[in-house]
């Protein structure tokens, strides 16, 4: 009888192991049976969806914004920076060709021949659409709205178009404005050098002076 009942309470305590081995034998013959190239497609999709999830946590997100923060914000002051000098060749173009005789659109078309590539496609499309029977005025003010940086140069233009005013004087004002606003982004540069020099002269400099100087005398010191 004991016997009976232990070949009984064995079976009993081995079905569920017989029933794993089954479900993973089931599984090994149908990754066999599955082709490679779906396997891997399926191992792709598994760790895209793993790192879009780690993607998504907030603390990964802010990790991220906060180091390419700098990067960007370097990228977008450069950005403005050369808009800015671009801005200020083409006032002082459009300035000379007011001061020369010609008339605002074509001291613009003179500009947008002229200028640096940025500002003159914002000229041309000026030019442009003038051409095609926009009044000027109004090409003058999609221009301001396509471009910001360019905004001054189109209302110093469209106020001397409305009020009769000459436009060369407040051309010439404009330029000396937008270079001294030049000047004064070129010092606030000037003034981050040191800052910058720090990195450079605590990780290369004083390493190099103290291998130089500092371990030769503690070496010496060492030897008997």
């Amino acid at each position: 009888m004991i016997p009976f009942l232990a070949a009984v309470w064995g079976c009993g305590a081995a079905l569920p192991f017989v029933a794993l081995v089954r479900r993973i034998s089931a599984a090994e013959r149908l990754r066999k049976l599955t082709p490679r190239r779906v396997r891997r497609g399926r191992i792709a999709r598994a760790v895209d969806t793993m790192l879009a999830r780690v993607a998504r946590c907030s603390p990964v997100r802010t990790v991220g914004r906060v180091v390419r923060a700098p990067a960007r914000s370097r990228r977008d002051r450069r950005r403005d920076d050369e808009m800015a000098r671009q801005v200020a060749v083409a006032v002082d173009l459009v300035g000379v060709g007011v001061a020369a005789g010609h008339t605002p659109y074509l001291a613009v078309q003179l500009g947008a021949r002229w200028s640096p590539p940025v500002i003159a496609r914002e000229l041309d499309a000026a030019v442009r659409a003038c051409a095609i029977g926009q009044s000027f005025d109004d090409a003058l003010r999609d221009m301001g709205r396509r471009s910001p940086a360019a905004r001054c140069l189109a209302d110093v233009l469209r106020t001397s178009a409305r009020l009769g005013s000459p436009a060369a004087p407040a051309l010439a004002r404009l330029a000396s404005e937008l270079r001294a606003d030049l000047r004064r982004r070129a010092e606030a540069r000037a003034r981050t050098v040191p800052v910058r020099l720090c990195f450079p002269l605590v990780g290369c400099i004083l390493p190099a002076f103290a291998l130089l100087t500092v371990v030769p005398a503690v070496v010496a010191g060492i030897r008997p």
